[in-house]
């Protein structure tokens, strides 16, 4: 038997229960209607202004291919100045989208004659575009390979977002009743289809055709994923099909589509796969140098020079991480053991070689060498980077200085043997001394004179000697001492 349950104002507990439903049945519909009225774009959609603007887009003639030319020249010369806004300009006034738009809406409602004619304007767009931007690195005499480029090579997955989501908001864009000029250029730039003609052409002008093939590859990712954002928003949107066209027809093109962007995606899915596993050893690499060489103090005048590291990702051939140290001071042995072990405990580090480029003092004109050809081979790469180039070129310096005060052991104790008939041996070292404020590297040569000669011409000559060594060497700071 139940029993009802009244509150203050009379009403039953069942009676509020079935009241709070009903308000919250009522809260969904509102979400719901909020959430369709918010996202529907079918009744604002000009299907008859879309259509004919994109086919007025896809001829390449006239005004626009010398539009197309301009703008391929802008972008390549703001690659090759690795300059950002540059590229951005020269892509706000492109009129690559033309053609792709038309493939893509001709797919859609099997339009055969605008598919022809989007095709044959798409491959004029693509030679053209190539052989602007081959001439102007060809003839060009700066041929640096900046990152602009460089990032240009290797596409993975998320250029088939950015292309199809580019896709997606460009074509909505249009098909809506008037114009958002702003959201159209904004996805010029997002999708980016000139920077990577642009490197295809400075591939094939510098002969390095991997990085054409990789920029190639690039552009058509994004072309063919922009053509199915415009297949599928235009089937979306319900675009009157071409009479002529019959189902199995359709669906054929349809099944076509839709194959070949999967296709593309699975290159790009590998791509992606390796960027992500190279993304990972760089980021263990980087805790491990932390953990290590970037904490490691010195006792003497050793430097690490970080700007020096070599950090290289190779699946099949083996990764490689390499420091380099400069100064007389060599790392001990158990330092570096440990520091073999410690690489042992990250996974994407195990398999990796660890080189550590270090010596002392014998070694200074192949450290400097080392460096300079560093330098050099470095040089385009740090152009715009002038507080690397800073610590380089102090470092070449303060190397230069020490190389070219290198003693000629071999050729001065001929001279002194000559000059000095009573000595018999001569040692030479370099001495570190310091009064705690600052480091000196003193010369320091200890010598022995024969057994037999007076103590009074043993000092004698030694201060000769001194003299002699200090003119001879161009170096006031030497010191020579007797040998115990």
């Amino acid at each position: 038997m139940s029993q009802n349950l009244f509150n203050e104002d009379g009403h039953t507990s069942e009676t509020n229960s079935e009241e709070v439903k009903k308000d919250f049945k009522g809260l969904l519909g509102s979400v719901r209607k909020f959430t369709l009225e918010l996202l529907e774009i079918r009744s604002n959609t000009d299907q008859i202004a879309t259509k004919e603007s994109i086919i007025a887009d896809i001829p390449f003639k006239g005004h626009t291919s010398w539009i197309l030319i301009c703008s391929i020249f802008i972008a390549s010369v703001g690659l090759n100045a690795n300059s950002t806004a540059v590229v951005i300009g020269a892509m706000l006034i492109s009129p690559l989208m033309g053609p792709i738009l038309g493939m893509g809406m001709s797919l859609a409602i099997n339009d055969v004659e605008t598919l022809r004619k989007s095709i044959k304007n798409f491959v004029v767009m693509v030679v053209l575009s190539v052989i602007t931007a081959f001439l102007f690195f060809y003839i060009f005499p700066i041929q640096d390979e900046s990152s602009e480029l460089l990032a240009r090579t290797k596409p993975d997955i998320r250029d088939v977002l950015i292309a199809f989501f580019g896709g997606l908001a460009l074509v909505i864009a249009r098909a809506k009743k008037g114009t958002i000029a702003s959201v159209i250029f904004g996805v010029a730039i997002a999708t980016a289809l000139m920077p990577p003609l642009c490197t295809v052409g400075f591939g094939l002008a510098i002969g390095k055709y991997g990085y054409a093939l990789g920029a190639m590859y690039l552009f058509v990712i994004n072309t063919i994923f922009i053509g199915l954002a415009t297949f599928l928003v235009i089937k979306y949107l319900r675009f009157p099909m071409v009479r002529y066209a019959n189902s199995k027809r359709r669906r054929r093109i349809a099944r076509i589509a839709s194959a070949v962007g999967f296709l593309v995606m699975l290159p790009a899915g590998y791509t992606f796969y390796i960027a992500f596993n190279e993304s990972l050893f760089m980021k263990q690499a980087q805790e491990f140098l932390s953990e290590t060489i970037e904490i490691y103090e010195f006792a003497q005048n050793g430097r690490y020079l970080d700007n020096l590291t070599k950090l290289e990702y190779d699946s099949d051939h083996g990764s490689l991480i390499e420091i380099v140290c400069m100064g007389s001071e060599e790392i001990p042995a158990n330092v570096i053991s440990s520091w073999r072990n410690k690489q042992s405990t990250y996974s994407r580090l195990k398999e990796a070689e660890f080189n550590i480029v270090q010596g002392g003092r014998d070694d200074t004109q192949e450290k400097y060498t080392y460096v300079a050809e560093l330098y050099e081979a470095k040089k385009a790469e740090l152009l715009t980077k002038d507080e690397r180039i800073r610590v380089l070129e102090e470092e070449v310096a303060s190397l230069s200085k020490a190389a070219s005060k290198s003693i000629p052991f071999q050729e001065v104790m001929s001279e002194a043997k000559i000059i000095y008939g009573n000595l018999t041996s001569v040692g030479f070292a370099y001495q570190i001394q310091t009064d705690f404020k600052k480091t000196d590297t003193i010369p320091v040569f200890e010598v022995k004179w024969k057994d037999g000669v007076r103590q009074s011409q043993r000092d004698a000559d030694q201060r000769k000697l001194s003299l002699w060594l200090k003119t001879r060497l161009q170096d006031s700071t030497l010191i020579v001492r007797t040998a115990e």
